[in-house]
């Protein structure tokens, strides 16, 4: 199996495109928490621990949580707005110039543009 990827958030709209888009595919496998787990911060954490990518489909104040506790090494691809605007972060817009793309790739925080 290839990449690890966990969705936080995969039972709201952007999170169930996201794993619509990626199921079935078999070079990635998908995480899913237990139903009872998934709204423990702990649980959701491991979970993140666990992945090679996770994504935060989640509203700003619940993005900006799980992101400060997960560790800097777990690479998050952010979908709210919380960290657009955030220097610590990467805007993952790679066609507003050609050095952009090197970042998005290499970096473990990625705020999305929608």
């Amino acid at each position: 199996m290839g990449c690890k990827i966990f969705i936080d958030g995969q039972e709201g709209t952007t999170g169930l495109k996201i794993r619509n888009r990626l199921q079935g595919r078999n070079d990635l496998e998908l995480l899913v928490i237990d139903e009872s787990e998934r709204k423990d911060l702990e649980a959701r954490l491991e979970m993140i621990r666990q992945a090679d990518i996770s994504f935060l489909c989640l509203p700003d104040a619940a993005s900006r949580e799980i992101a400060e506790r997960a560790g800097k090494d777990c690479r998050i691809l952010d979908t709210s707005t919380a960290h657009r605007t955030d220097s610590s972060w990467v805007y993952g817009f790679p066609e507003l110039s050609g050095p952009q793309r090197h970042r998005i790739r290499k970096s473990n925080r990625v705020a999305v543009p929608g």
